[in-house]
């Protein structure tokens, strides 16, 4: 039994979710203008933004969140899911809460007719790599980010 629910995102989630937000930007030592995380609850808040997030509860706290966003496919006769965004907060590692996001994402994408759901990590991000490697081996994929 979990002790935890999955829901999407709603604006009074703002203030938990920019703590979580937060922590996560701190754990990949990344530093963002305060406008850009603004934007980024609005854009997860516009109902036209392909943009969303799942997030875990537990108790009244914000667990973890998913943000994710489906896209046409050039490789496939529809559209795919791509996970931007995983995590979970460090008090509540280990509970099943990442799992748990993964498998509602990919239960919501089959739902909506998506054909595949995709994400990345760092190749030094060793206990995240454990829980996907539990999905599908690496595709061998490495990816280029091109700052304009």
């Amino acid at each position: 039994m979990t002790d935890f629910t999955i829901r999407d995102a709603a604006p009074r989630d703002e203030a938990g979710w920019r703590a979580l937000w937060d922590a996560y930007l701190a754990f990949y030592a990344v530093d963002l203008a305060p406008g850009v995380t603004t934007r980024t609850w609005a854009r997860l808040m516009d109902r036209a933004s392909p943009l969303k997030a799942r997030i875990a509860v537990r108790g009244d706290r914000l667990a973890g969140f998913a943000i994710h966003q489906h896209h046409p496919s050039s490789w496939v006769a529809g559209d795919d899911c791509y996970l931007e965004d995983l995590f979970v907060a460090a008090s509540a590692r280990g509970s099943g809460i990442g799992r748990a996001l993964i498998d509602d994402l990919a239960a919501l994408a089959r739902t909506k007719g998506w054909h595949r759901l995709y994400w990345h990590t760092g190749e030094d991000n060793a206990r995240a790599r454990a829980l996907y490697d539990s999905y599908a081996p690496s595709d061998g994929h490495i990816r280029y980010r091109l700052r304009l």
